[in-house]
């Protein structure tokens, strides 16, 4: 899915190693900002206060600005990403969660506040996963993954919540004993087209797996799967939400509707964020 990074590295010429832009033993809030912008940096001066507050000595802060100004997404070289308020744990080859995803657990929470089963389908990192389990009262959450990293990352960061994570394609993860139980079904989906995943910024493209981005032609292949499939698992009243993007929304909200759900569309300006939202009637 298209990253919402804010400060992806532009192009510019990058320094060897940051090191001749602050002193070796006592680095300094504006060395590291420069540091930063010289490897195009958009938000400099918030990214190093990041890397100043994480950072237990010189050597670490130099080790942190030499991986963020190589390219290092922020989320990887701090280890964790800010979703909802809370720290999940990011790992290498790892989908890092997007601000914009935000808007769909709200978009779950507003549908189903009392939820006691929720499942998050695609989890990568398990961050919508631990976000509801966050929100709601003692959930009982389910997650999977198709790729086994993001499987050991999701363990870690829904292992409070007692949450269970599976690997595998899909709903074939799944305990069949959550079928017509499940109240909120978040699938974060890839929704690249194959034709564009190469146009992506070098900290998706380079830093995250592809089958976290790219959902086949069209960017649909995935959602098709999962809106054809959720109403089988869903409980009366339960709902699928997906994200998608402004141009693909009205063959999604389609592919919903073939699906027997009662769809609607949830778009979030300010996050640029568009949610497919499905009930089982």
């Amino acid at each position: 899915m298209p990253p919402t990074f804010p400060a992806s590295p532009s192009g510019a010429p990058l320094p060897a190693s940051p090191a001749h832009l602050f002193s070796a033993s006592l680095p300094s809030r504006d060395s590291v900002v420069r540091a930063l912008r010289a490897a195009g940096c958009v938000f400099a001066e918030d990214e190093a206060e990041l890397l100043l507050t994480t950072a237990r000595t010189a050597t670490e802060l130099t080790a942190l600005v030499e991986g963020r100004v190589t390219g290092l997404p922020l989320e990887l070289v701090l280890g964790w990403a800010d979703f909802r308020g809370l720290r999940i744990t990011v790992a290498p080859g790892v989908f890092v969660p997007r601000r914009r995803t935000e808007f769909l657990v709200s978009e779950a929470l507003a549908h189903a506040p009392r939820a006691g089963v929720v499942v998050d389908l695609c989890c990568g990192s398990g961050a919508v996963g631990a976000a509801l389990a966050a929100a709601l009262d003692r959930p009982e959450v389910h997650a999977a993954d198709v790729d086994p990293a993001a499987v050991r990352c999701a363990r870690g960061n829904l292992a409070g919540a007692g949450g269970r994570v599976y690997t595998g394609d899909l709903f074939d993860a799944l305990p069949g004993t959550l079928r017509g139980r499940v109240e909120i079904l978040a699938a974060n989906v890839p929704y690249v087209p194959t034709g564009e995943v190469a146009l992506l910024p070098a900290e998706a493209r380079d830093h995250e797996p592809l089958v976290a981005l790219d959902g086949g032609a069209d960017g649909l292949d995935v959602l098709r799967r999962v809106a054809s499939a959720a109403p089988g698992w869903l409980a009366p009243g339960g709902c699928l939400l997906v994200e998608t993007s402004e141009r693909q929304a009205p063959d999604a909200v389609d592919a919903f509707v073939r699906a027997g759900l009662t769809t609607r569309l949830a778009v979030c300006a300010e996050l640029y964020a568009h949610v497919v939202v499905g009930v089982r009637s």
